[in-house]
């Protein structure tokens, strides 16, 4: 994501509903310019998370962000307001997102979670455990399922709902639910909590 629109915000007192339906108004009306503008200014900083979450790489992802951007403002014109714009939008960057982890070399991890070390914390015994379960957590997830991957990071790191999961990916919401709930539980056997 570019600088300008990481920084960029929504209008005061504008709700994040709000902005989905005027940007659903904007593509009905064919104005596609104007409803990128708004999906880049409303939606870039969780997209670049989600990336950040698929690749651990600043850069890299913001470098997905604008493909996620321009690849959605292409398929703009074949937008059904089936679901939400977030999670048309959500699934655009998880395509991406994929894309680019199959093209990068097998032996990299190549998933890293966002790990905030900025608490204040002074206690190095705390942060090399913390870093440790991060480690193991990392390991954990590049051992799932494609499919089961992107269901959990798209559920529990870009946040979406179960429903929004499943437009994402394409399958109905009961088997978004399945698969975040079975990745959940590779999850935990391989990091060994209950």
């Amino acid at each position: 994501m570019a600088p300008g629109l990481a920084r960029a915000e929504m209008k005061e007192g504008r709700s994040h509903a709000e902005e989905a339906r005027d940007i659903e108004e904007l593509l009905a009306a064919g104005n596609h310019r104007e409803a990128l503008a708004r999906c880049a200014r409303v939606y870039a900083a969780p997209i670049g998370r989600l990336c950040m979450a698929f690749t651990g790489s600043q850069a890299d992802s913001e470098e997905l962000v604008q493909e996620t951007l321009l690849a959605a403002y292409d398929a703009f014109p074949t937008y059904r307001a089936e679901g939400s714009v977030r999670a048309f939008l959500f699934g655009i960057a998880r395509r991406i997102c994929g894309r680019f982890s199959e093209t990068q070399a097998r032996q990299k991890a190549r998933l890293r979670l966002v790990h905030d070390t900025s608490s204040g914390r002074a206690d190095a015994g705390e942060l090399a455990l913390e870093k440790e379960r991060a480690s193991r957590a990392r390991e954990a997830l590049s051992k799932l399922k494609p499919s089961e991957r992107e269901a959990l990071v798209l559920r529990y790191d870009a946040g979406l709902s179960f429903r929004e999961v499943a437009q994402a990916c394409g399958i109905d919401e009961a088997a978004a639910r399945k698969r975040v709930s079975r990745a959940l539980g590779k999850m935990r056997a391989e990091i060994g909590e209950e």
